[in-house]
């Protein structure tokens, strides 16, 4: 406990799944934090689970550059810094790419890839002020395994561990390091959206440990990556995937 006392932290897509599981860790171990979502009862029923009280819900539209910007630097003016910045916020969708609706395409890339930049836009200057910080991004073990009807979300996460490597290169410096978290088969309501029992229990069935990952296993890598425990890690790609990754598809 304590491992990000006296910390702050903006998260995205934090009403539900790993996006809340991480938010509440984080302020268990000490931190004050945003839970940024754009879905205001998510938002209320995580809020409620919490049991500190450094938790503030806050809705915001990741892929609305203004409102990314107005809601992190609100934040910062009320809690005085910014230490801590995840890129969790994601849209699911499973289809053949021939017949990929290309609303739904726009829409996938301006929450998981435009979302992630105009939050790192809007959090560097505040990490610079800090004397330094971390950025953690959610990619996913599906950038290296072949996954029926998931190329879009796939060139997301894809984009996602390539933008992780050059902003830790680029904002190094400035003692920012960036990683990304890969987590594999989490059973969260987004993924059991486009995912079914059988798909779930085969994933289980490939997996090492011959279970599945949580988001509180995700919850406490990240932990992990934003405390100075990891104080000299950056630019990498954490898997959480039970060694799905080791037995392939």
């Amino acid at each position: 406990m304590g491992r990000l006392q006296g910390k702050t932290a903006f998260v995205t897509g934090a009403g539900g799944g790993i996006g809340r599981a991480i938010a509440l860790a984080f302020v268990a171990e000490g931190a004050r934090v945003a839970m940024a979502d754009v879905d205001p009862r998510l938002l209320d029923a995580a809020t409620a689970e919490s049991h500190g009280p450094g938790l503030m819900p806050l809705l915001c539209d990741v892929s609305d550059r203004a409102d990314v910007f107005a809601k992190i630097d609100g934040f910062v003016a009320e809690a005085g810094g910014l230490d801590i910045l995840v890129n969790n916020a994601v849209k699911f969708h499973y289809a053949p790419l021939a017949g990929f609706d290309p609303a739904i395409v726009d829409a996938m890339f301006d929450v998981g890839v435009k979302g992630a930049l105009w939050a790192l836009q809007a959090a560097t200057p505040h990490l610079k002020a800090r004397g330094g910080g971390t950025v953690l991004n959610l990619s996913s073990i599906a950038v290296e395994m072949a996954i029926p009807n998931a190329s879009v979300y796939t060139a997301i996460k894809g984009a996602i561990d390539a933008l992780t490597r050059q902003q830790a290169a680029e904002l190094g410096p400035y003692n920012i390091r960036v990683n990304a978290l890969a987590p594999g088969s989490v059973p969260t309501p987004g993924a059991s959206a486009v995912i079914t029992a059988e798909g779930w229990k085969s994933r289980e069935g490939k997996s090492v440990l011959r279970r599945l990952p949580s988001a509180d296993d995700v919850a406490r890598a990240a932990v992990f990556l934003a405390s100075d425990e990891s104080a000299c890690i950056t630019g990498v790609t954490l898997k959480i995937d039970a060694g799905m990754t080791i037995t392939g598809p």
